[in-house]
């Protein structure tokens, strides 16, 4: 649990409603930034592929930090 979080923090001091709404914010934002950077970057040839793997990892690591904050939101998991 301490990995996780320590890879999440945002996720982990969700336990309000206004800090549940900002970490979902928080990594709403950092995927959508992700995104269009990525969109830009896809058209060079071998750049592109490289960011989209990174991309796709960032988008991974959102929607984990999402779905985090959601089940200590909930009081799923403890802190």
């Amino acid at each position: 649990m301490d990995m996780l979080k320590k890879l999440f923090p945002f996720s982990f001091k969700a336990t309000a409603v206004n800090d549940f709404i900002v970490s979902l914010i928080i990594y709403v934002v950092i995927d959508v930034v992700c995104g269009l950077i990525i969109g830009l970057l896809s058209k060079l040839p071998i750049i592109g592929i490289l960011f989209g793997l990174v991309g796709s990892l960032v988008g991974l690591y959102a929607l984990i930090g999402i779905v985090l904050a959601i089940l200590v939101f909930a009081k799923v998991i403890k802190d």
